[in-house]
């Protein structure tokens, strides 16, 4: 397991932004992958977008043109980009982490998640 540390969370108007900050202790290009997960209050936690170590992303339908997944190698650190924030993706968002050494063909399996931040979008 790696350990994670997010930032960047917090209230904004329906169709602001906000971008989420996921700082990981290994070096990103060492471990299988790297994405962000969410839960609303009452419902099941769900994957949001997902990185792998080559650089392949895929995201939830519900976020597909808003939300941008991104990385930093030099700082270790993923990115969340989030525009056009709508009230129904107010929720705590996780970092989650595949800590496996990348093995062509894996997809993420995560193993790693870190504390979460709360979104909160409003009207």
């Amino acid at each position: 397991q790696v350990q994670l540390e997010e930032s960047g969370g917090g209230q904004v108007q329906a169709g602001g932004s906000l971008r989420l900050s996921c700082t990981v202790s290994e070096n990103i290009f060492a471990i299988t992958g790297m994405g962000w997960q969410r839960q609303a209050p009452g419902k099941q936690r769900e994957l949001v977008a997902v990185m792998t170590v080559v650089g392949a992303t895929n995201y939830a339908d519900s976020v597909k043109g808003r939300f941008t997944i991104s990385r930093d190698g030099a700082k270790n650190t993923v990115y969340l980009q989030m525009n056009s924030l709508k009230p129904e993706d107010t929720a705590v968002y996780y970092c989650a982490a595949d800590s496996r050494a990348p093995v062509f063909g894996n997809l993420p399996d995560f193993d790693s998640w870190g504390q979460g931040t709360q979104v909160s979008v409003f009207e």
